[in-house]
C-alpha cells in the first residue's frame, strides 16, 4: 500500500492550547514574545520517537 501524502500533519498544538496552559499554569495569557518563543522551543521538548513508538506499540498489531 502507497501512502498518499508524506506532509499530512498528524498532530499539532494551537495558541489556543498554549493559552489554556498558561492560565493554569502561570494565571495570565501569554504575549505575543512569549508565544514566538515557545513556538520555537517546544518541540525540543518533546520525545517524538518515543511518543510515536508507544502508539504504535500499544495499537498496531503485528
Amino acid at each position: 500500500m502507497q501512502i498518499q501524502n508524506l506532509e499530512k500533519i498528524i498532530y499539532q498544538l494551537t495558541v489556543e492550547d498554549l493559552q489554556n496552559v498558561a492560565n493554569d499554569e502561570i494565571d495570565r495569557d501569554l504575549t505575543e514574545e512569549e508565544i514566538k518563543l515557545l513556538q520555537d522551543k517546544i518541540g525540543d521538548y518533546i520525545d517524538w520517537y518515543n511518543v510515536i513508538s508507544m502508539a504504535i506499540l500499544n495499537n498496531i498489531k503485528e
